[in-house]
C-alpha cells in the first residue's frame, strides 16, 4: 500500500503540483536520469552548449552582461570550451548586492526574492526564476531517487521554520500532508522537544531523513542517551546538507537510526551543486552547474588542489549566476566514480558549519534562530554572532548608513527573544570582520559546549 502511494504521488500528484506552479521538473528530471550515464566527453558537450545559450540570453536581455559584454569586448558566439568563462570576472555577492535591478533580465519569469540563510558569506539578498527552480529540484528529485526512495515516501524533514505559521505556510502544510512529509523545527532542541520529536519519527515510520547533519546527530545522540532504539523503523538514509558533515556524526546518525547517510552540498544562491551517490562520491550537477577552482589570485586550479569553489549556473538567465564565487573551499578530482555515472567528482568540502547556540534555560537552538534576528534588519552588510557564555552574546556588526539605534534595539530584542532576557547582548561596530583561516566567515561561534 505504501509503494502504491509513492507511485501516486510520484506519477500523478507531485508531477500536477509542478504543472501547476508552471515548473518544467519531471521533463528535466527524467533527461538528468539519462545524461548521469553519458560519458565525461558528453557531459562537457552538453555543459558548453547550455553554458553558450546562457550568455548569449544574458547579453541581449541583462544590463548588468550586456555593458560589461561590450566593455570588455566579450563576444558569446566565439566561446569554444567551459574554460572561455575565465575570461570574464568573478561575481561576488557585494557586485549583486550593488548591481540588483541590473541582474535581472527584462524578460524574466517568475522571479522570487530569496535571502541566504546558511553559515557562510555576507548576507545576500537575490533572484531566482521559474526555470532555476524547475532544475534545482529535478535534480534534487534525481538524487532522492539514488538512494531507493522517492517522492511520496514517508519523509522526517528537521529544518528552520517560523514558530508561528501564515496562510502559504497552511498551503504547504497541505501539500507536505500529500508529500508525506513531516516537519521538526531545528531552532529548538530543548530536552523536552527531543523526546517529542523522537517519539514523532517513532510514529510517523520515515523512509528517509533531511536536514541539519548537527541536528539529526543531536536526535540521535538523544536517542542513545535515552536508551531508545529506533533501528528498526526502517529508515533508508538520511539526507543532510547546508553544514559541514563531520565523520562522527555521519557515524552516530547511521548507527543509531541503521541507515546510510547521504551528503548533499549547495545552497539557495548556489544552487544544488553536488550530492553523494551510494558508491560514495559527490557528484556535481554537472547538468546546469560548471564547477571551478580557483587560488586566491582568481587562478584555476587543476583537480587535487583545494580553493575557493566558484560556480556557473546554467539555468539562471532570469537573475544570472556566472562565475559566482561561494566562499566555499573545495578540491576537484578527475577519479571516476564506481557507480557508472559520468557526473564529475567533488572530492572534498571545506568550512561549513553552523554551530548550535543555548539559552539560558538550557534549551539548545539552532544558530540560524539567531542569524534570522540579524541578517535581515536595515543597514546590517555583514555580522558575527559569538556566544561567549550562557549569558553573555556578542553581535559583531558592519553596517551602512541606513543602521541606527532602532535597529541596534531590534537586534539586541530579538536575540534576548531566543536566548533569554536576562542575557547580555554586547553589540558591537566594527570596520570589518576577520575571515576564519579557511577565509570563509561564520556567522555563529557559540563558545557554550552542547552535548
Amino acid at each position: 500500500m505504501i509503494n502504491l502511494y509513492t507511485k501516486i504521488v510520484t506519477n500523478l500528484i507531485f508531477p500536477l503540483h509542478e504543472r501547476l506552479k508552471k515548473h518544467d521538473t519531471v521533463a528535466i528530471k527524467n533527461k538528468m536520469e539519462q545524461s548521469q550515464w553519458w560519458t565525461s566527453e558528453e557531459i562537457l558537450d552538453l555543459q558548453l552548449q547550455r553554458l553558450k545559450i546562457l550568455l548569449l540570453n544574458v547579453n541581449k536581455h541583462v544590463p548588468y552582461y550586456k555593458k560589461m559584454f561590450t566593455e570588455t569586448g566579450f563576444n558569446p558566439e566565439r566561446i569554444t570550451s567551459v574554460n572561455d568563462l575565465q575570461l570574464l570576472p568573478f561575481l561576488t555577492k557585494e557586485v549583486i548586492r550593488e548591481n540588483m535591478e541590473a541582474l535581472k533580465a527584462d524578460n524574466a519569469l517568475g522571479l522570487s526574492r530569496f535571502n541566504t540563510g546558511g553559515s557562510s558569506g555576507e548576507p545576500l539578498i537575490f533572484f531566482i526564476g521559474t526555470e532555476r527552480v524547475s532544475h534545482d529540484v529535478a535534480a534534487k528529485w534525481r538524487a532522492t531517487r539514488w538512494w531507493d526512495v522517492d517522492i511520496g515516501d514517508p519523509e522526517i524533514v528537521v529544518w528552520g521554520s517560523p514558530i508561528e505559521l501564515g496562510a502559504q505556510d497552511r498551503i504547504k502544510q497541505i501539500r507536505d500532508k500529500l508529500l508525506r512529509t513531516e516537519l521538526i523545527s531545528a531552532f529548538e532542541m530543548s530536552e523536552k522537544n527531543l523526546n517529542i520529536f523522537l517519539q514523532k519519527i517513532i510514529d510517523f515510520k520515515p523512509k528517509m531523513l533531511f536536514g541539519y547533519p548537527s541536528s539529526l546527530s543531536l536526535i540521535a545522540g538523544h536517542a542513545r542517551k535515552k536508551g531508545i532504539d529506533v533501528s528498526g523503523l526502517g529508515v533508508k538514509v538520511a539526507f543532510v546538507t547546508s553544514e559541514k558533515l563531520y565523520d562522527h556524526q555521519r557515524e552516530k546518525i547511521e548507527q543509531t537510526f541503521n541507515c546510510k547517510v547521504a551528503n548533499g552540498y549547495g545552497g539557495r544562491d548556489a544552487g544544488f551543486i553536488a550530492h553523494q551517490c551510494p558508491a560514495g562520491s559527490m557528484h556535481i550537477t554537472a547538468e546546469d552547474i560548471i564547477v571551478e577552482i580557483v587560488d586566491n589570485e582568481g587562478n584555476n586550479l587543476p583537480a587535487g588542489e583545494a580553493g575557493e569553489i566558484v560556480v556557473t549556473h546554467v539555468a539562471t538567465k532570469d537573475f544570472p549566476f556566472i562565475r559566482y564565487k561561494t566562499g566555499d573551499v573545495g578540491v576537484l578530482t578527475n577519479d571516476k566514480c564506481r557507480c557508472g555515472r559520468g557526473l564529475p567528482v567533488l572530492k572534498e568540502i571545506q568550512g561549513r558549519a553552523t554551530d548550535f547556540v543555548v539559552a539560558a534555560d538550557g534549551t539548545v537552538l539552532h544558530g540560524l534562530a539567531l542569524i534570522y534576528e540579524v541578517r535581515d534588519i536595515a543597514g546590517v552588510v555583514n555580522f558575527k554572532i559569538v556566544q561567549e557564555n550562557i549569558k553573555h552574546t556578542i553581535v559583531q556588526l558592519v553596517v551602512n548608513d541606513m543602521f541606527d539605534s532602532y535597529s541596534k534595539e531590534q537586534i539586541s530584542s530579538g536575540i534576548k527573544k531566543r536566548l533569554g532576557e536576562d542575557v547580555n547582548v554586547e553589540v558591537e561596530l566594527l570596520p570589518h570582520i576577520n575571515k576564519e583561516a579557511s577565509g570563509k566567515y561564520r556567522y555563529i561561534v557559540s563558545k557554550v559546549n552542547v552535548t
